[in-house]
């Protein structure tokens, strides 16, 4: 039996929306002073940077899929506390780094701690709401992790000034939330009523046995993720067309500000119109995102063009989710997002990659490129219904 709130959504949805809040104010404190960290106080090459951050997605994408089997066959709880715990631990380890191996080691282990977790946390949202409000669970859920993204890189600025430009002490700050994420997870409570599967077969016979509407599904979205590159190279776009640092991580609270915003009501839409039609309404956002910034000839644009982006994201990363999950049988609930998300994770690693080889100096081509890509995909996906 699900016990939710008046609106509909599981009191386990709110807890778990309150830990993804700290956690992500905590690690987004952090996102744009790492680079920084790396290359001004511990003298790492820019080619480094790239290598930890590089190492660091591909492990939490590999991860997903691992989790996700292992949540529709042990206890979920356990496995959400140990991921927030490993990337609350990650935190402290760099302030304490002498050099960026030890950075390398931290951004490994927080990659792991959000592989680890993401798959059976979602799983829990998909599996303890009711199909009416699935995406209004997922759209609260989102809200509350990028308002994290919205109040982190403030909090992380406002400290970073205060502590006149010395970036160590922020490390041993972001750990704060980040402790308080996982002293919540405490307050999760699995249904009696579910219990895991027996852990018959692998992750191959997993594969196998998943749904083909499924199959396509992700196969679709894996073609759109091979577009959408990694959010770092438009910061880089914003940097190339005259935006400094403050005005950069402002522009980014922005971006951030707009998908915690929208997330919500998207997520209530979409359980009242196919989500297919939002996930492609979101596409063609994208579209004219990339492609504006890839014709843009001055950085005011960017204020313009990041809400867009905000409003991208928030029409297609939880929607994805609870539109996945309307596709999968309760007992491969894990397995199928796990997979959907190491799946997608590597088409954008993939898409990072091809990108940045084509980027030049001012990164118009690829913009450009992913702009014309998405709107065709775009307009496939409102025409066409893979999951039929």
């Amino acid at each position: 039996m699900r016990s939710g709130t008046d609106n509909g959504i599981p009191r386990n949805v709110v807890v778990l929306s309150w830990v993804s809040f700290l956690q992500d104010a905590a690690s987004e404190m952090l996102y744009p002073i790492l680079p920084l960290f790396l290359t001004s106080v511990l003298g790492a090459p820019v080619s480094v940077v790239g290598l930890i951050e590089g190492i660091a997605e591909g492990t939490a994408s590999v991860m997903k899929a691992v989790s996700g089997w292992l949540a529709d066959r042990m206890r979920r709880r356990p496995l959400i506390g140990a991921g927030y715990g490993l990337s609350s631990l990650s935190k402290p380890l760099i302030g304490l780094a002498g050099g960026w191996p030890i950075v390398l080691v931290a951004r490994f282990t927080d990659r792991v701690g959000k592989g680890l977790r993401t798959s059976p946390r979602d799983a829990l949202i998909a599996a303890e709401t009711a199909p009416a409000v699935r995406g209004r669970a997922f759209g609260l859920h989102r809200a509350a992790d990028t308002a994290g993204a919205v109040v982190g890189p403030l909090l992380g600025l406002g400290l970073y000034e205060a502590l006149h430009h010395h970036l160590r002490p922020l490390f041993f700050v972001a750990a704060i939330p980040a402790a308080g994420s996982v002293a919540l997870v405490g307050l999760v409570r699995e249904r009696r009523d579910w219990t895991p599967s027996r852990p018959e077969g692998g992750p191959d016979r997993t594969k196998a046995s998943l749904p083909r509407r499924y199959w396509r599904v992700v196969g679709f979205l894996a073609l759109f993720g091979l577009v959408d590159f990694p959010d770092a190279l438009l910061i880089l776009r914003a940097k190339a067309l005259g935006l400094g640092f403050v005005a950069i991580i402002g522009a980014y609270v922005l971006y951030n500000a707009v998908y915690a915003s929208v997330s919500f009501p998207a997520g209530s839409l979409s359980d009242r119109v196919p989500r297919r039609l939002l996930f492609a309404a979101g596409i063609a956002v994208f579209a004219l995102t990339y492609t504006g910034l890839g014709l843009a000839s001055d950085g005011a644009w960017v204020w313009v063009l990041f809400p867009f982006y905000g409003a991208f994201t928030a029409l297609t990363d939880g929607i994805g989710k609870a539109w996945v999950s309307d596709l999968l049988p309760e007992r491969q609930l894990g397995s199928g997002l796990g997979i959907y998300q190491a799946v997608f994770g590597a088409a954008i690693l993939l898409a990072g990659i091809w990108a940045g080889v084509a980027w030049g100096g001012t990164g118009r081509v690829p913009l450009l490129v992913s702009g014309c890509v998405a709107a065709v995909l775009g307009v496939a996906l409102f025409v066409y219904d893979p999951a039929v």
